[in-house]
Parts: C-alpha cells; sequence; structure tokens
C-alpha cells in the first residue's frame, strides 16, 4: 500500500505558474503509474494527466495539453504537476493517484491510491 500527499496548491492570478508535489510513502512510487485528478466545486472529479511508470511517457487531457507537465523522480518518490499559463477554470482541488496496472488510465476507477488534494485558486 501507498500512501499520498499533495503539496503546493494556494492562490496564483491568471497566467502564472504553480507546482503540485505527491510525495509518496509506504511502498517506492517506481511501480505505480500516477495519475492527477482535479474537482472543481460542484463538478465531478475530471483527468488531468498520467505519467507512466518510468516517466518517459505522458498523457495529458486536451484543457492542460501545452500548460501543463508531469513529471517524477522515482528516488525522492515524488511526481509532479508543472501548471503554467494558469486560467481560472484552472480552480479545483488537484488530486493525485496511483495505479497498479501496466497502462495510463484517463479513468478515476483505475486507480489504487489517492491523496487528500490541494486546492489551487486562479484569479482573474
Amino acid at each position: 500500500q501507498v500512501q499520498l500527499v499533495e503539496s503546493g496548491g494556494g492562490l496564483v492570478q491568471a497566467g502564472g505558474s504553480l507546482r503540485l508535489s505527491c510525495a509518496a510513502s509506504g511502498r517506492t512510487l517506481s511501480t505505480y503509474i500516477m495519475g492527477w485528478f482535479r474537482q472543481a466545486r460542484g463538478m465531478q472529479r475530471e483527468f488531468v494527466g498520467a505519467s507512466s511508470r518510468s516517466g518517459f511517457s505522458t498523457y495529458y487531457a486536451e484543457s492542460v495539453k501545452g500548460r501543463f507537465t508531469i513529471s517524477r523522480d522515482n528516488a525522492k518518490n515524488t511526481v509532479y504537476l508543472q501548471m503554467n499559463s494558469l486560467k481560472p477554470e484552472d480552480t479545483a482541488v488537484y488530486y493525485c493517484a496511483a495505479d497498479r496496472s501496466t497502462a495510463i488510465d484517463t479513468t478515476e476507477g483505475g486507480y489504487d491510491y489517492w491523496g487528500q488534494g490541494t486546492q489551487v485558486t486562479v484569479s482573474s
């Protein structure tokens, strides 16, 4: 089992940047596909992006492609979500999640472990 803790959220102006971190304990992250999801108030949780176990492959939702980047440092057991050119519609609670399978999954149900989330607020 792996425990995930997100950090790095906060308030930023539109056009700004934030980097979220997801630190893992309990198991090494290199054995998991890592995903990021977000949930805006009153909305369903949605897929943001995911990284393969090695980090060589990534996949992003169209809404964030070209602005967000996932990276991972397996030695530090940490995954990052770099968010640039932020928009007010990016405001949400952001969650990282770990998937024991071998292929990137864009659905919530495909992930086995979740962090508690970190709030990102983008002001206009």
